[in-house]
């Protein structure tokens, strides 16, 4: 196996050039990005809310891709659960290729685009206003282009990210949504002060993640399960294990995993299983049961015991926090699984190929 690599690595060590130090440094500064927003960026987020919600917006529809795309789901189960709105994931294609011009009046639009650059959201936002939505674009960049279309912003204040792929600008997108649908409840975020301490102690633990990478140097192929709040963190880490290692990783709800694809799992197939301590776990107790019975390599990601019950995992701290805040820590250990898969099979994960930083869809 080749030697692994510090993590993160030491910016004032020789050899500064090594595979990965990108990524691994912009993992390290997650904490301090999610005490920035919980500190700094707080009051604007309730202040954007509080406007929002006086306009009493009947539907909401989310527009993202790539990363952004799974923080927009996650917000979609924080608006329908916290809120009883209704919520909808938009295909950009209706707007930008076919001309659709839908009736918008009161709805709110929420675009979630790290860079704010790619064409097709910030044609699609655009529309959207035209046609009477409310919208709001969650960016990276005050600056950009979305930002410049849309009647709101929310700053997620993750500074410049360069590694391609995306750790701490997801993150951040997750807790200045979650801030943001607490600002519609009047709630008063309370829940995600621990966070940032909670994310520092997570990172510190990747001599464990390490352990956990040497199951995946030679997979050929990878299922990552979740339910509910989790499932966003399933298709994530599904996405960045595809993008960094290049191993094909599908993520699956657990209700969808049993309606078919559970037929490809026997023991030699590698699952992760992201379990969310709450209603979701619950949920996902019946397909943990069937991947056991398979005779699945199943690891757990999640609390104490549920991981007791699987062939490996990572015990997270659960204990003291809501369900709803779960899946900003949930996503960290699975990002440095993606980072030490990577560095083992030999890639460096700062620039996986054929990807750029902004990707200009139309």
């Amino acid at each position: 196996m080749a030697a692994a690599t510090p993590y993160p690595p030491d910016p004032h060590a020789p050899h500064n050039d090594r595979p990965g130090r990108i990524m691994a440094r912009e993992m390290a500064e997650q904490p301090a990005v999610l005490r920035r927003i919980l500190s700094e960026g707080a009051p604007a987020i309730r202040t954007v809310a509080q406007e929002i919600v006086a306009r009493s917006p009947r539907f909401v529809l989310l527009t993202a891709r790539g990363t952004s795309d799974n923080a927009a789901l996650y917000a979609k189960y924080l608006l329908e659960i916290r809120l009883g709105l209704p919520c909808g994931l938009t295909s950009m294609s209706t707007t930008t290729a076919y001309g659709a011009r839908p009736d918008l009046t009161d709805v709110l639009v929420i675009t979630v685009s790290q860079s704010g650059g790619s064409p097709d959201l910030v044609a699609s936002t655009r529309a959207a206003r035209q046609a009477g939505a409310i919208t709001l674009a969650v960016t990276n960049n005050p600056d950009s282009p979305l930002a410049g279309v849309s009647e709101y912003h929310l700053d997620i204040m993750a500074g410049p990210e360069r590694a391609l792929p995306a750790t701490k600008t997801y993150t951040a997108s997750l807790l200045a949504l979650y801030l943001f649908v607490e600002g519609l409840r009047g709630g008063d975020g309370a829940p995600a002060q621990l966070l940032p301490d909670l994310a520092a102690k997570l990172l510190a633990r990747q001599d464990e993640v390490r352990t956990l990478a040497a199951r995946y140097r030679f997979a050929e192929r990878m299922v990552i399960t979740s339910r509910g709040y989790g499932y966003p963190t399933a298709k994530e880490a599904a996405l960045k294990m595809m993008e960094t290692s290049y191993i094909p990783a599908l993520a699956y709800s657990g209700a969808d995993l049993l309606h078919g694809p559970l037929a490809m799992v026997d023991n030699v197939s590698p699952v992760i299983a992201v379990v969310t301590d709450g209603k979701g776990g619950e949920a996902l107790q019946p397909v943990l049961d069937r991947l056991r019975g398979r005779g699945a390599d199943l690891v757990v990601i999640g609390p104490r015991h549920q991981v007791e019950q699987a062939s490996a995992g990572f015990v997270l701290p659960t204990e003291g926090v809501a369900e709803e805040v779960q899946p900003i820590l949930e996503i960290l250990p699975l990002q440095l699984l993606a980072y030490e898969v990577t560095i083992a099979r030999g890639q460096d994960p700062d620039a996986p190929r054929a990807l750029a930083k902004v990707t200009e869809t139309r």
